[in-house]
């Protein structure tokens, strides 16, 4: 991208929970040297976090931009060259922006953990933003940077061991902290619209929605995101029992796209899964198939409920508020634990670690996501060299992995 737009990065949506922590980490990780705006729909709320965020933000530009503008979020993106986008539910505000974004070739990252947000972006977007050369990456924050960037180090150090290709990979998942208000909004976004299509509902069931070539999906038998088993089957270091993790159903879809966007490189007999454990009692068992069947059920009261305008109210009533978030103290004693557990059609074991501090929903997030922003800005160059609707390790690979490592967090594969 020619280095003739006027900023170098613009933060949307700088003025809710998540995007003032983005914000406020940009301001100690970009270099001084780069041109950043603020963008939202009052001038006046992007001043006061301006102001907020002392000295060294107060040259940032400002955008008056509105999610259901087109005309307005069209000249947004021709002004930068990374849009970094908080405003969601995607499924109710994104599509105008990554429609933006791929005409004028502007890349573009958000935090969706929405399935259906996706599909409709690749089925809309994919081929404008492949001519353009625009980078529309999804899913950088806690989803799925982890599970994206951990196996896809796993794949760099079979080539480095020359081991063969991955086959049955798992992700362990631990963790502290809470779900915001952003996230439960988000999945009664796709409630709803399953509600209204119930034919959409096959893109959260199906492990391969997200495939860049449905022909080349590959040929394991049946595999699904629910899982129920001890410890111990995945790897003999670890006890008690597992079940689904919470984002397993989003996450494993992004790897799986990861893997066809590169080639199909982890091999066509590559197998994932995330779990997480329900510890070593008598009743571990029952807890674990409870967080597979209780996901499931939830997303079937939540559609049931989204279908009617009392079912709507009463979530209202019951579910966390979009745009709050823990206090400072909180969000500061979080943390996260991805351990990535792979084997390889040679035999070999490998384990990768993916640890970082924070609330990985909002302190650790807005780390990924800003670094994800600064590194489409000032590492576009490096491989990969995709364009299009992509992932983060589709995207940016080693480049991300760096940055986060100089950010604090560890990234290790190990060979076991």
């Amino acid at each position: 991208m020619a280095d003739t737009r006027e900023f170098d990065l613009t933060l949307f949506g700088a003025t809710g929970f998540v995007g003032k922590l983005t914000a406020q980490y940009l301001v100690g990780a970009a270099p001084e040297s780069a041109r950043i705006a603020l963008a939202g729909r009052s001038l006046d709320k992007l001043t006061a976090v301006r102001d907020e965020l002392g000295p060294k933000a107060a040259g940032w530009g400002m955008v008056v931009a509105d999610s259901t503008d087109q005309a307005g979020l069209d000249e947004l993106a021709a002004r930068t060259k990374v849009v970094v986008t908080t405003v969601g539910p995607y499924l109710r505000y994104g599509l105008p922006l990554v429609a933006a974004c791929a005409k004028s070739g502007t890349h573009y990252a958000d935090l969706t953990g929405e399935p259906l947000f996706i599909r409709d972006a690749i089925d809309a977007h994919h081929e404008q933003a492949v001519q353009t050369g625009a980078k529309i990456v999804n899913s950088c924050g806690y989803d799925s940077i982890p599970s994206d960037l951990s196996v896809y180090q796993l794949y760099r150090r079979t080539i480095e061991d020359n081991t063969g290709e991955l086959t049955d990979t798992t992700l362990v998942a631990a963790l502290k902290g809470g779900v915001s208000g952003a996230t439960i909004d988000s999945g009664r976004a796709m409630m709803e619209t399953i509600a209204a299509d119930p034919a959409k509902g096959s893109v959260l069931s199906h492990p391969y929605s997200l495939s860049p070539d449905k022909s080349m999906d590959p040929d394991v038998g049946r595999q699904s995101d629910q899982a129920l088993s001890r410890a111990s089957a995945i790897d003999p270091s670890l006890d008690g029992w597992v079940g689904t993790f919470v984002m397993a159903s989003h996450n494993t879809k992004i790897v799986r796209r990861t893997n066809g966007l590169l080639g199909w490189v982890y091999g066509k007999n590559f197998r994932y899964r995330e779990v997480m454990s329900a510890g070593k009692s008598r009743v571990a068992p029952l807890i674990a198939a409870g967080m597979a069947g209780g996901i499931v059920a939830g997303m079937t009261v939540g559609a049931l409920l989204s279908r009617a305008s009392a079912g709507r109210k009463l979530l209202d009533r019951v579910l966390p508020k979009p745009g709050t978030g823990p206090s400072e103290k909180v969000r500061e004693s979080g943390w996260f634990s991805m351990k990535t557990f792979a084997h390889t059609s040679s035999g070999a074991k490998y384990v990768s670690t993916f640890f970082g501090t924070g609330d990985p929903g909002y302190q650790a997030t807005a780390v990924m996501l800003g670094e994800s922003g600064l590194c489409l800005a000032f590492d576009s160059d490096q491989p990969p060299s995709q364009a299009g609707i992509l992932t983060p390790a589709a995207a940016m690979g080693n480049a991300l992995t760096d940055r986060l490592r100089t950010a604090g967090m560890t990234i290790t594969v190990e060979r076991a």
